[in-house]
């Protein structure tokens, strides 16, 4: 695996951890609190947006209420952190980390999940080793991952944006990175469906190696 000096900055919830079944159970485990009906995974994945009362909004038909929301993120958490424990990371995650950091890659994590949980979940799986930085949210839940970025990219000495590829899950993870001039690849497997994926107008893949290939030839290509 030729890399090109390419960095990736992994994206964590329903990229490189598959945790779709506990995010299904504290979503509709929320969605009870307030009454509204369970979701199914497809119907998830073609309404899901950040900001998260965004999503909300769709399914409601209006804006959740401040105490609504406040309450609806308190029990998606309590719930996520019962569930969560038995999900696992996503197939062939493991094998790529290696192989691209013995390739003489670079990669790190920036995720939307909390800093002082995500750290030893990450550290937990024994894959700590293979990132040169591990960045969770500070603040509340539920926004952009823009300006996470920015200060994430800010941390990475001496790896300029423009030899960064960030890989997620999301639309949004796309916009972040537009944010501070990186690439992005976007991957099927966790928040959003294909024809979702495909409005953030950057290549989408099936499967996390087809995403670390294509991040490999968008970095040889900007050199």
């Amino acid at each position: 695996m030729g890399n090109h000096g390419a960095h990736i900055i992994w994206d964590w919830n329903g990229t490189l951890f598959h945790d779709t079944d506990a995010v299904m159970a504290a979503t509709n485990a929320a969605f009870a609190e307030i009454g509204l009906e369970p979701i199914t995974l497809e119907r998830y994945r073609e309404l899901y947006c950040v900001p998260i009362p965004r999503f909300y909004e769709r399914l409601m038909g209006r804006l959740p209420t401040r105490a609504e929301w406040d309450h609806m993120d308190l029990v998606f958490q309590r719930h996520y952190r019962d569930h969560s424990p038995r999900c696992g990371l996503a197939d062939g995650a493991e094998g790529l980390l290696e192989s691209w950091q013995g390739a003489g890659g670079t990669q790190s994590i920036l995720s939307m999940f909390g800093h002082d949980e995500l750290v030893p979940l990450v550290r937990g799986f024994g894959i700590e080793r293979r990132f040169v930085r591990v960045d969770g949210r500070t603040g509340p839940s539920g926004g952009s991952k823009a300006e996470h970025m920015a200060r994430h990219v800010a941390g990475l000495d001496g790896i300029p944006p423009r030899r960064a590829v960030v890989i997620g899950d999301a639309v949004d993870d796309a916009v972040a990175a537009a944010h501070v001039g990186a690439h992005a690849v976007l991957y099927t497997g966790g928040s959003h469906s294909r024809g979702s994926l495909g409005e953030a107008g950057v290549t989408v893949v099936d499967s996390l190696a087809e995403a670390v290939a294509e991040a490999e030839r968008l970095v040889g290509a900007a050199r």
